[in-house]
């Protein structure tokens, strides 16, 4: 377990996106963590604040090319694809424990890294131990793992989403009809960089689906869900269980998921089934009440909503892509990690109005 009074060092690959600049504002805030470099080779030398305009004033950290063992935790904050080969570019030290925002290591087939060894009194010696795997950082599902971890693979947006609107129901092998579900996300969940369905005039005042029914998240999904309940298909297309259409939306950040399956229980039966799954897990929250976007965005929480229309359970699941879909969960993945309390530097106020 951590000190509370010694800080964590922790690095940042890949600062300049909207997860580095989102994990940048929860550990700047953050009470147990020192950012000791923030890695990104387009911007190295440039304040942070050159490009995060609203850091000025909380910080004069400069972004560097250079990276260093002096570290506790690693933040990857990279595209897809990019986390992979980073770490087989820079062997990682022993100590260090790495958090993956990528989806490179979120699948159980996902291949581990080489470590290159302890630092020894100024020397380096050869680890001689197996590639470090993964563990899959979803604190709902995985919690003890996680607490154990020394590589976190964080889930992406909508897995998050969809999963909490789902595991308590996997959970008592419920799930045995086919699930519909509808999910909309904000334009952040497509990076920062420019592509058609991103510039302003596309996506304002617009809504479009892509990828339906074959998102790349449906595997990471389904590997949770069968996770709870073992006769789960692991592949999307087995018996079509999973029937998922994502859509873009034309506000910012956030997502919402409509669920329908068809189940057995009663509103209030499935009330309290939602309730005493999450009934130990801070950022996740389960009402009746109708819910809406403005609740959860800027914060790490989730909020499900429960109601049964005939014999259809329908769930509503929301919360912020970039905060408990990306950054947020990572730091919350960290704290566990080192045994601090779940919900340090995520106290976060919501928009609101």
């Amino acid at each position: 377990m951590a000190s509370t009074e010694q800080k964590i060092k922790a690095g940042i690959i890949g600062g300049a996106g909207y997860t580095g600049s989102e994990m940048l504002r929860i550990l700047l805030n953050h009470p147990n963590v020192e950012i000791a470099f923030v890695n990104s080779k387009s911007n190295a030398g440039n304040f942070l604040y050159e490009v995060h305009t609203d850091l000025f004033g909380d910080t004069e950290l400069k972004f560097s090319s250079e990276l260093s063992d002096e570290i506790d935790v690693l933040f990857l904050c990279v595209g897809h694809g990019d986390a992979q080969k980073f770490l087989e570019a820079n062997p990682i030290a022993e100590h260090i424990k790495v958090i993956d925002l990528s989806q490179d290591f979120r699948l159980k087939e996902a291949k581990g890294f080489e470590v290159k060894g302890e630092r020894l009194e100024g020397k380096t010696h050869t680890s001689n131990s197996a590639p470090r795997s993964f563990v899959y950082g979803l604190p709902e599902l995985n919690k003890s793992a996680i607490k154990e971890a020394f590589n976190i693979a964080n889930p992406g947006c909508f897995a998050t989403c969809i999963q909490l609107g789902l595991l308590p129901l996997a959970a008592k092998n419920m799930l045995v009809k086919e699930v519909h579900i509808s999910a909309t996300t904000g334009s952040t969940g497509a990076g920062q960089s420019l592509s058609p369905t991103s510039h302003f005039t596309w996506r304002n005042d617009n809504l479009s689906v892509y990828k339906a029914f074959n998102h790349q998240h449906l595997k990471e999904i389904s590997q949770s869900l069968n996770q709870l309940q073992s006769d789960f298909p692991v592949y999307p297309g087995d018996e079509n269980r999973l029937n998922f259409i994502p859509y873009r939306g034309d506000f910012t950040r956030g997502i919402l998921a409509s669920i329908y399956t068809e189940c057995n229980l009663t509103e209030e039966e499935a009330l309290k089934l939602y309730s005493d799954y999450y009934a130990e897990h801070p950022f996740t929250h389960v009402t009746i009440r109708d819910i809406d976007l403005k609740q959860v965005v800027n914060t790490n929480k989730c909020f499900i909503q429960i109601k049964k229309h005939g014999n259809k359970i329908f769930v509503i699941s929301i919360m912020d892509n970039l905060l408990k879909g990306a950054s947020g969960q990572a730091v919350q993945n960290m704290n566990l990690m080192f045994g601090l309390e779940e919900t340090a530097g995520l106290k976060l106020k919501a928009n609101a109005f």
